[in-house]
């Protein structure tokens, strides 16, 4: 059977956005329409419509109750434990429970749709899996050649709820036409990162320079990059980053609102694209807190909400 999935058109450029409703409320295509031709904005695996690719690899994961890793499968939480789905291949839990699972879509016109996850019931196992019921709620909209979205967390439980959202865009390299991806420039503006041992934050922060320097703007030629910047630099309540592509004169612009503490820069190893991916925040947050340090890791009360956004356009 087919999975669900809406296009979404803006009317006034063509622009166009295909949301995989049926398979973590991924959107997966982007085609931003500039005036000089359409623009495939995201990264996708071929078929990832199908269901059948890893649902993190393409497009844009949603990465819910926990962005990134968890250490090991056991989740220790108000003095109760937790077992976590060990599937990154080294033991760890990694990005949550909502990536790979149908959504239900709650509002919808030509250019915009509203997908709402509830624990409870969409899969209620994942109620043993975590200590309360969450709602997740994202919306993305398409004006011109901006794609926006905007996250609400909810907690409809009468117990308090950890959690951590990240957003996992795949951006495609180059910018359309026929130049290098090499000669992009990835730009976030961010002054340490988080050491990293077995893939899991260390505690440690480290000057984010030489072939971690992208605050200065860092060439895709010279990314080897798979880390967790920290200390971001926002530009009023926004912190905004940028690829820019000098052959096909074009720029991406990334931004999101600094409650976004944290941002993974990832190159996957087929070097067609690069991720830049907003985490409210750090991979093995509970891990980091048990030790006295800030990872951002939040939690809400019963009946209390969260909400922040971030939106990509091309020019």
């Amino acid at each position: 059977m087919a999975l669900e999935q809406v296009t979404l058109t803006d009317a006034t450029t063509g622009s166009q956005a295909t949301v995989l409703v049926g398979f973590g409320f991924n959107c997966y295509r982007f085609t931003a329409n500039t005036g000089g031709g359409p623009v495939e904005v995201l990264w996708s695996a071929p078929g990832f419509e199908n269901g059948t690719e890893r649902p993190s690899h393409s497009g844009i994961p949603l990465l819910f109750p926990y962005p990134g890793r968890l250490r090991g499968t056991t989740l220790q939480y108000g003095g109760k434990s937790y077992d976590l789905a060990g599937n990154d291949g080294r033991g760890n839990a990694i990005h949550g429970y909502v990536l790979n699972r149908p959504w239900r879509v709650i509002e919808q016109t030509a250019s915009k749709i509203v997908g709402q996850f509830r624990a409870s019931e969409r899969d209620a196992s994942i109620l043993k899996q975590w200590p309360a019921d969450f709602t997740l709620t994202v919306s993305y909209e398409l004006v011109g050649t901006t794609l926006r979205s905007v996250v609400t967390i909810e907690n409809p439980d009468d117990k308090p709820l950890p959690y951590g959202f990240g957003s996992h865009p795949y951006f495609r390299v180059p910018l359309g036409g026929t130049g290098s991806a090499d000669d992009c420039v990835v730009t976030v503006p961010t002054s340490r990162y988080w050491e990293l041992v077995d893939m899991l934050p260390s505690g440690k922060k480290l000057p984010a320079v030489g072939p971690r320097g992208l605050a200065g703007g860092l060439r895709f030629a010279d990314a080897q990059l798979d880390d967790i910047f920290t200390d971001l630099t926002p530009s009023g309540d926004r912190v905004v980053t940028t690829i820019a592509d000098p052959s096909n004169k074009r720029t991406l612009t990334l931004d999101f609102d600094a409650r976004f503490s944290e941002c993974v820069v990832y190159n996957p190893p087929h070097r067609q694209a690069i991720c830049i991916e907003p985490y409210s925040c750090a991979p093995d947050q509970f891990g980091l807190t048990d030790r006295g340090l800030l990872s951002g890791v939040q939690t809400l009360a019963p009946g209390g909400r969260w909400s922040a956004g971030y939106e990509m356009r091309l020019e």
